[in-house]
């Protein structure tokens, strides 16, 4: 499981590294692609494919199917994990999530997320005053 967040710098090649703790459930490869709320998501291999094969079975008829398929699907990379640890973001993820230098990696349960550091600081500002109001509405589904 992911958990925690960390803040790194995003190199002038593009290079990010992943933190030591969340390479060990990373093998050498594993995908990137356009995440919501404008992040990116890095998936493991075996987490990736369970999403991907969950993708494709959405029906084609429905608009909303097929433009979450396209999104998910066409922006997907698939990344290396080099001898130093870090991942090259290619550049149309890197505009989708206005990355800048500073960027923070956030483990999400069986993904990570990576997030220009501004951004996600604005987010969590944003969450943390409806946090109250998200958890009511959570309650349903027995969180």
């Amino acid at each position: 499981m992911f958990i925690s967040e960390y803040t790194y710098n995003l190199d002038d090649k593009r290079r990010l590294a992943i933190p030591a703790k969340f390479r060990k459930l990373l093998t050498r490869k594993a995908v990137i692609t356009k995440g919501l709320d404008n992040c990116l998501w890095l998936f493991p291999e075996k987490e990736w494919s369970a999403l991907a094969e969950k993708i494709g079975k959405l029906p084609i008829s429905q608009a909303d199917a097929r433009g979450f398929s396209r999104v998910m699907l066409a922006g997907a990379t698939e990344v290396v994990i080099d001898s130093l640890g870090r991942i090259l973001i290619p550049d149309h993820l890197k505009e989708h999530a206005k990355l800048d230098k500073k960027t923070v990696i956030a483990g999400i349960d069986k993904r990570i997320e990576i997030w220009d550091e501004a951004r996600w600081k604005a987010y969590q500002k944003q969450t943390a005053s409806e946090l109250d109001d998200m958890a009511e509405r959570l309650k349903e589904l027995g969180i």
